[in-house]
């Protein structure tokens, strides 16, 4: 793929002007006090994976509207005492997968905890369903479109929600240092990653990589690339709903969430990314509300950013905002 969008130069200066509700912090400070009202407290099981060197549980937790949320909690083993604690959010179409899969924060003696995203799961194992999807609501196959012409039946409004609330539950765990808490996520993982920045206090850092439902607007606009696609073919079917859905996508969109959210992040992107383009992301990186802010670029480099490569800068990035 041969570069697309906008010069790295005005990449880094692009703030573009967004479409933000007058209610945006109502909206979410009204849905978050309805999910905590209706909150239970988290369950975990120990899960036996065969491993020695790291322990895993099997995490329930209270998400939005009282749903019963999954998630695994990967704890280095034989640990006694409160360790600084990463929640992690995964791709779209994916869920939390299997409990021996993936401990990179684990293994650098970090609490590793993998959150599902409600109703996905079709490539990656998902244990979580949507209670809340309305049933007869015309939508594109895939989460994209479901419940896309109300903000308040978005289907991001309810995983955002889990997001947040997730952070609450990880801060009651027993391994869990509540003042060394960080947000990371690839793609969607990366979207839902600067959302749960956004809605919780006083965490240590985010990690947010290639974030996908950054700038909608300008996503529409440059890319026909999936999954961005869904809301492009629901409105070359639904003509007359542009208005409703770009009002609805305004509320979830990580350009206005950013803004909210002040703790360190380092963000990263790939020049070539047809999936979330680079402008779309920058869009998020420079609306960040904190100083303390960095992002790698890939210039040769699409969707997968900088892969493998980039671990040690996410672990790095980990060390210096947790500290000792």
């Amino acid at each position: 793929m041969p570069l697309f969008d906008l010069p790295l130069a005005e990449l880094h200066e692009y703030r573009p002007s967004l479409r933000r509700p007058d209610d945006f912090d109502a909206f979410w400070t009204d849905t978050l006090a309805e999910a905590r009202a209706a909150a239970w407290s988290a369950r975990t099981t120990r899960v036996d994976t065969g491993l020695r060197l790291v322990e895993t549980w099997d995490l329930e937790f209270s998400g939005y509207g009282g749903h019963p949320i999954r998630a695994w909690v990967h704890v280095p083993a034989g640990t006694s005492g409160p360790l600084p604690t990463v929640v992690q959010f995964h791709g779209y179409s994916g869920g939390r997968g299997l409990p021996w899969q993936d401990h990179t924060y684990a293994e650098a003696g970090h609490v590793q905890i993998v959150m599902d995203a409600r109703g996905q799961g079709w490539t990656t194992l998902n244990d979580t369903s949507d209670p809340a999807a309305e049933a007869g609501q015309t939508t594109i196959p895939g989460v994209m479109t479901r419940g896309i012409r109300d903000p308040h039946d978005y289907y991001y409004r309810r995983v955002f929600t889990d997001a947040a609330m997730l952070v609450d539950a990880a801060r009651t765990l027993p391994w869990v240092d509540p003042a060394r808490v960080a947000v990371a996520g690839i793609s969607q993982g990366g979207g839902i990653a600067i959302a749960a920045a956004a809605l919780s206090e006083g965490l240590a850092g985010a990690l947010v990589d290639v974030p996908f439902l950054c700038h909608f607007e300008r996503a529409l606009e440059i890319t026909d690339g999936m999954p961005y696609a869904e809301i492009l073919t629901y409105l070359s079917t639904y003509r007359d709903r542009a208005d409703e859905v770009a009002r609805t996508l305004s509320y979830v969109d990580g350009a206005n969430l950013a803004a909210r959210a002040d703790a360190p992040v380092l963000f990263s992107t790939g020049l070539r990314d047809i999936t979330c383009p680079p402008s779309t992301v920058f869009a998020a990186y420079n609306a960040w509300g904190g100083d303390d802010r960095d992002i790698v670029v890939y210039p040769y480099n699409a969707h997968e950013g900088g892969g493998e490569h980039h671990v040690p800068l996410r672990l790095a990035f980990l060390e210096r905002v947790f500290g000792a």
